[in-house]
């Protein structure tokens, strides 16, 4: 299961690459924008499941300073981690008068930033525990509805959904449909794999790049299936 889903907002294009490769590496969904609007944008669609924002002040269009007055108008709780050159004190003390939890000045050393980030992750734990979020998508475990892999919003089947608890749950391992039947099914109904088949090539077009070569959702011929995070 992903620790959480970050926003990187930073206009220089190596630095973001960087932040977003090593930030998937210790298991975090990422997010990035390069800037001001398109930052905005991503953060009006996505704030209630962003766990942390890692933002540059010297932005194209809209300031690193403005862009934390305006999220934290939208939801005061998601924790904004400041990365800039400006190093005056003046600035520092701007960025966490506007609520920053953090003010790390370039250049940074990349282990020290995600001790930081690891932190504040600790004592900004995520308010959605009944939601699931690997790479850009997300299942909602509450009301059905799932975020696929280009970030539209569907809504799914109670069984559909009940499926997609037993994958994730034991990401990695293999289901029998067996199991999968005793689960979802009751015993006077008539379950077969051909329905599970059909719910897996579903959450093959909402999930995968390309469904055809699943990277998520595999069926293990004579065994059952199997859902994989990475």
């Amino acid at each position: 299961m992903k620790k959480g889903k970050i926003l990187i907002i930073e206009d220089e294009e190596a630095l973001l690459s960087t932040l977003k490769l090593n930030l998937e590496l210790e298991n975090y969904a990422v997010l990035t924008a390069a800037n001001g609007k398109e930052a905005r944008n991503l953060f009006m669609e996505n704030n209630k499941t962003i766990n942390l924002v890692l933002l540059d002040v010297m932005l194209p269009e809209i300031s690193g300073f403005d862009l934390c007055a305006e999220f934290k108008k939208i939801n005061q709780n998601v924790p904004i981690i400041f990365l800039t050159a400006k190093s005056l004190s003046a600035d520092k003390i701007t960025g966490l008068k506007l609520g920053a939890e953090d003010y790390i000045t370039k250049p940074f050393e990349l282990e020290e930033l995600l001790l930081r980030i690891n932190n504040v992750m600790k004592r900004n734990p995520k308010k959605h525990e009944n939601k699931y979020v690997f790479g850009n998508c997300e299942i909602n475990f509450d009301n059905y509805e799932i975020k696929d892999i280009n970030e539209k919003s569907h809504t799914l089947s109670k069984r559909e959904i009940g499926l997609l608890k037993l994958l994730t749950e034991a990401d990695g391992k293999v289901i029998s449909r067996d199991e999968i039947i005793e689960a979802l099914w009751e015993e006077d109904e008539n379950a077969s794999s051909r329905t599970i088949d059909n719910y897996i090539l579903n959450f093959r077009k909402h999930f995968e790049n390309n469904p055809k070569e699943p990277r998520h959702f595999h069926s293990i011929r004579g065994v059952g299936y199997k859902f994989t995070s990475n």
